[in-house]
């Protein structure tokens, strides 16, 4: 650590006398680059004087650099990537540490605030159009002692336009572009008084999808939103002002979450997909949970061959086997239109008072609702469901009576189902499949959605709603001492986070196996709830609260001291359920859960045993102490070098509830991060103003990070330990009044120092030869074993005596172990068997040998030395603009590149989990009227149309081990015109 510390040390040294590059403001009117006023520490300073790292952007510069979201905003900064994930959410990482964690618990790692603000991590900010923004600040670096909300990575302040009561003022933008856009943007300001006004601010977006879908030859991934905002400013005294916003978004569209799925496909189907590459296959869907469940050998392992009505075999075809994927990310094949519905609602107050002439009070109170509602092809393809054409004929038959000469009065118990599945027969061509309701209850409740097609879909919903009151003390003496003081107290309530994944092979699993139980149990007509899978918090209930100040001793006019403490308190509580085929329930019942069989499969199906709980409770608190100290030297009035020390926190959390084959392997919650963060840097001034020069050197000791892995569908979350250091520069320089250049370069390296192994979902064998990847036939999880002393025939042997056994015993026909493909990145063997099985041995026919260790939820293996997700090495951009005079008239063109190296999905690295390196190039050119009272505009938006890939999420083993990725928009052009006074 030493010796980074030296290194970084003279990095920043030279930076004062070295030329670099970097990211800042445009310049003004004047021949110097413009000074950007920020208040990254809750004061007014000029950008040059603040000793943190921090970026900003005014509303000319936003406009200038083409920052339209959230997703622009990552081109132009060091160290800073952004992208969207896998439900509903995203994650903004800064110096390498984004949100790894996935779940209704997790905190983010970086604090979206709205003027000063901390906004819950469900906001709706990062969705919509950048409109009538006064500036946006970026720091890098754990905040805790000046921000109301802890975070580690940094914090992005959003500021929007204050009412300005001294003039009437309008401004407004209509663009038209490809994919037939049309966005219209404006605000209105109106000074009522000399002491109050009020803003009016909006947009709206409409255009068509990016995203081609053969099925139908339509357009998916289109975009209709709009956002509204209300400013009010009051100052009914001199000391005295009180501001109020009321901001407004909704969407409602057919947004993709996931832009395509890649697979390297495993022929076996042991996994879904192989671990080398993701290619642009399609999952193996006899790894998956659906086809699993209606396989006629697991039929077989729970006694019910002799109905054969099994619709797959898992050494057999499967239902993705002749569907084309195509290459071009933007081309899918789905027979599901994607839905996408969002709405916000944010309501800020904050009063701003003078006390007397040393001290300011200002007190802020928020309140935010969010509601969210989407969903798509759970494969994003079209299944061949000739696939079960002679499986559904046998059902058919089975429904109509022909199995009645075996099973007396089977056919009743069948016939409702058949009826909800297939309503207009075998022949009618149509599939029926359950919808993500609350009730639980899917198709069977007539929640369904009927196509000509067998459909698998998911869902995410969240409704939630926070408010959040802060109140911050600082002074203004004369002297060598100045403080700030605040408190925050938050609260947040989640009624409703629910994932479903619905299919119509879940559905008829639910159908047959409620059947069979209901009628050999002597039970009423019954199906298997929840036909889906449904994991679902309905009351999450979190409480914090922070109190946090900060000393300022000034030594000389040069020297001056920052010391500053953080007390964080966390409390969360929430209920939460994950369900699939857990519960059997009567044809004819609201909601499973009032079901009196609701004990489950294997449970007490007695009327005596109603409503069984299956909401898992738990609560966790954290309290902890952070802080920070800088020390500051003012070399000249434009030099400044600085060091700092911070400690950075984040709470812990709750896993989501197991199914209890695997919830003992995982525990229950999850530990707080935290991070002790070593920063230099120097901020310059030269040539008169005409350059800014500013570079920052970290490193960073990283506690318990919150890492994500899916365990049998569900998300669930560990910790490990990991060192993170890097450097990054930022410069804008005005040569001439008319021209400006400005540029920026980081440069990051990550490593995972922690020694607990990890088991690595793609690869359950850990790697080792001597492993066999077994595909559990009754849950489609995976499990493993492998051989103390490194034997594989031993192990190999063991699970081919097993599946004899089973296959004896039931008439399964489990086959013996097999080889992966030889470029499958598979050391391991596979075979399809029974996880329980292979745990203990077959009772005395075959014991498990001594040599022989199973693991429930994969070989683990060690990720040391691996780099964190969402953390390219070198990042650099570099824009430059000119005015050309005509007259009154000012013609500025602008060209903007931005390149991102290559990084990781996720932290086990490898080819399989590389994330491309992008590049993307903007231009526009603006033709000002005089004085800028109007403007016309045109521009493009990645010039080189490059599908550039920002992060990707690789999903759970019963689903196949496919790879969801998530780009950056296509190439965009078009023209704009706009007006201001």
């Amino acid at each position: 650590m030493r010796g980074k510390l030296t290194l970084l040390a003279g990095v920043c040294a030279a930076a004062v006398t070295t030329p670099s590059f970097a990211q800042s403001a445009q310049a003004g009117a004047s021949s110097g680059v413009e000074e950007i006023i920020v208040t990254a520490q809750r004061q007014s300073q000029r950008l040059q004087d603040v000793p943190i790292a921090v970026s900003a952007f005014t509303a000319e510069g936003i406009e200038k650099q083409q920052i339209k979201n959230t997703s622009d905003l990552q081109l132009t900064l060091p160290n800073v990537t952004f992208t969207k994930t896998n439900f509903s959410s995203a994650s903004f990482t800064i110096r390498g540490i984004g949100d790894l964690c996935v779940g209704v618990t997790c905190d983010s790692a970086t604090a979206i605030h709205l003027n000063d603000a901390p906004l819950g991590g469900s906001t709706r900010l990062f969705e919509g159009e950048f409109y009538d923004l006064a500036q946006i600040e970026v720091l890098r670096g754990p905040q805790g002692t000046l921000f109301g909300r802890n975070a580690t990575s940094g914090v992005v302040n959003f500021r929007t336009a204050k009412p300005d009561l001294n003039k009437f003022g309008a401004n407004g933008e209509a663009e038209y572009g490809n994919y037939n856009s049309i966005k219209v943007k404006g605000a209105l300001n109106v000074p009522l008084s000399d002491t109050f006004g009020v803003r009016l601010a909006g947009f709206y977006l409409d255009r068509d999808g990016y995203t081609k879908n053969l099925y139908d030859n339509s357009r998916i991934d289109d975009r209709h939103m709009f956002g509204l905002r209300g400013s009010v400013t009051w100052e009914p005294t001199p000391t005295t002002t009180v501001d109020f916003m009321a901001q407004y978004f909704k969407e409602n569209d057919n947004r993709l979450r996931i832009q395509k799925q890649l697979c390297d496909n495993d022929p076996t189907g042991i996994l879904g997909c192989l671990n080398t590459s993701y290619g642009y296959g399609t999952t193996n869907a006899n790894s998956t949970a659906g086809s699993i469940l209606i396989s006629k050998q697991f039929l077989a392992l729970n006694g019910l061959s002799s109905l054969g009505l099994g619709l797959t075999d898992v050494y057999g075809k499967n239902i993705y086997q002749n569907v084309v994927n195509p290459t071009d990310p933007r081309v899918v094949n789905t027979d599901y239109k994607p839905y996408y519905k969002a709405e916000e609602l944010i309501l800020q107050g904050r009063i701003n008072q003078k006390l007397g002439d040393k001290f300011n009070l200002r007190i802020t109170g928020q309140y935010s609702k969010v509601k969210n509602d989407s969903g798509q092809d759970y494969n994003l393809s079209v299944g061949d469901a000739s696939v079960y054409a002679a499986g559904l004929a046998r059902f058919e038959a089975a429904a109509l009576g022909a199995y009645d000469g075996f099973l007396p009065g089977f056919s009743n118990y069948i016939k409702p189902a058949y009826n909800a599945l297939l309503p207009k027969g075998l022949a009618g061509g149509t599939y029926c499949t359950s919808l993500g309701d609350p009730s639980n209850t899917g198709v069977y409740g007539g929640h369904a959605l009927c196509a000509s097609t067998p459909e698998d879909f998911d869902r995410s919903t969240l409704d939630t709603s926070q408010w959040s009151a802060e109140a911050v003390l600082t002074s203004d003496f004369d002297g060598p001492f100045n403080f700030l003081l605040g408190g925050i107290y938050s609260q947040a309530h989640v009624t409703d986070a629910s994932y479903y994944v619905n299919s119509f092979q879940l559905d008829y699993a639910s159908a047959l196996l409620g059947a069979a139980t209901a009628y050999f149990r002597g039970l009423p007509p019954s199906y298997m709830g929840s036909p889906n899978f449904h994991s679902d918090s309905t009351d999450l209930r979190l409480k914090s609260y922070g109190l946090f100040g900060e000393g300022y001793v000034k030594f000389s006019d040069k020297v001056k001291l920052t010391v500053g403490l953080r007390l964080n308190h966390d409390d969360k509580k929430n209920r939460a359920a994950t369900t699939l085929l857990s519960a059997l329930v009567p044809y004819g019942t609201a909601n499973f859960d009032d079901s009196p069989y609701a004990a489950g499969f294997d449970g007490d199906p007695s009327a005596s045993n109603p409503g069984v709980q299956r909401f898992q409770e738990r609560q966790v608190k954290f309290t902890r102490l952070t802080g920070r100290a800088v020390l500051d030297f003012q070399i000249t009035p434009d030099n400044l070098l600085y060091a700092s020390y911070s400690r950075g926190y984040k709470s812990g959390g709750i896993n989501p509830p197991l199914s209890a084959e695997v919830a003992a392997q995982v525990p229950e919650t999850f530990k707080p991060e935290s991070v002790n963060a070593f920063e230099i840097g120097s901020k310059n001034t030269f040539a008169n103003g005409a350059m800014q020069l500013n570079v920052t050197a970290f490193y960073y000791k990283y506690k318990q990070l919150q890492l994500s892995r899916i365990v049998n569908r569900t998300s669930v979350n560990d910790n490990i330990d990991a060192d993170i250091w890097g450097v990054e520069a930022e410069a804008v320089f005005r040569p001439s009044r008319d021209m400006s250049i400005n540029a920026n370069f980081s440069y990051l390296n990550t490593k995972v120092t922690t020694d607990k192994p990890i088991s690595n979902s793609r690869d359950y064998g850990g790697g080792r030869a001597d492993a066999v990847i077994i595909k559990d036939l009754t849950t489609a999880a995976n499990c493993a074993v492998a051989s103390k002393s490194g034997n594989a025939a031993i192990t190999n042997a063991y699970v081919n005596a097993v599946n004899d056994v089973l296959s004896a015993a039931t008439g399964a026909g489990l086959q013996h172990t097999t080889t992966f493909p030889s470029n499958g990145g598979i050391a391991s063997t596979g075979a399809f068997s029974v996880c329980s099985a292979i745990a203990s041995g077959v009772g005395g026919v075959v014991p498990k040998p001594d040599d022989v260790v199973f693991y429930g939820s994969g070989v683990p293996s060690s990720v040391k030395g691996n780099h964190l997700p969402g953390a390219p090495t070198i990042k650099f951009s570099a824009g430059v603009q000119y005015d050309f005079h005509i007259g009154d008239l000012t013609l500025t063109p602008r060209a903007d590149l931005a390149f991102t190296g290559e990084s990781y999905g996720n932290i086990f690295n490898g080819n399989v989990n590389k994330v491309p390196a992008f590049t993307q190039v903007n231009a526009q050119i603006q033709l000002d009227g005089p004085d800028k009272k109007w403007f016309i505009r045109g521009f493009v938006q990645n010039l080189t149309n490059n599908n550039s890939i920002t992060g990707l999420y690789v999903t759970d083993q019963s689903s196949g081990l496919f790879t969801n990725i998530f780009t950056l928009e296509p190439r965009r052009y078009g023209v704009a015109a706009g007006f201001r006074f």
